[in-house]
């Protein structure tokens, strides 16, 4: 992102921290933040029928988390939990959109780094399940 789209974004932010263990949202829960992580690790998960959850990713300083916010309906597809403390920069989901409405820019911008991430995340979800319950793994059949 462009410098003035940063700090245009930054300006809308606020610090907030997470203890260790704390759920931070859960799948299928109304997604009106995300955040930026500043310090510790996030755990995304995805709940699987008749199992535990399944940990997707583990995401640490530096990484967006939550996409949910962006794509209507606006409801959180993965959970997420503080596995370390954690400290980050909070954004109300429904101010960015606006400010992403009255600004074309700002809004190609972000919606190109949150399709990225949402790439990962998929790609993501995609190597961790077949490692959970395919018969061979995300590896290739012998």
């Amino acid at each position: 992102m462009t410098k003035e789209h940063r700090e245009q974004l930054m300006s809308h932010a606020r610090e907030v921290s997470f203890p260790a263990g704390a759920r931070i949202f859960n799948e299928g829960g109304t997604a009106e933040r995300f955040w930026i992580i500043h310090t510790g690790t996030v755990t995304l998960d995805l709940q699987v029928p008749g199992r535990q959850a399944a940990v997707i990713e583990t995401l640490g300083a530096g990484r967006l988390l939550g996409w949910s916010w962006l794509v209507p309906p606006h409801h959180w597809h993965l959970g997420a939990k503080a596995s370390s403390p954690v400290r980050a920069y909070e954004f109300d989901a429904a101010a960015v959109r606006e400010m992403c409405a009255k600004d074309p820019e700002l809004d190609h911008e972000l919606c190109m780094y949150v399709s990225g991430v949402l790439a990962r995340r998929l790609r993501s979800s995609r190597m961790r399940l077949l490692d959970l319950y395919a018969p061979y793994g995300a590896g290739e059949v012998p």
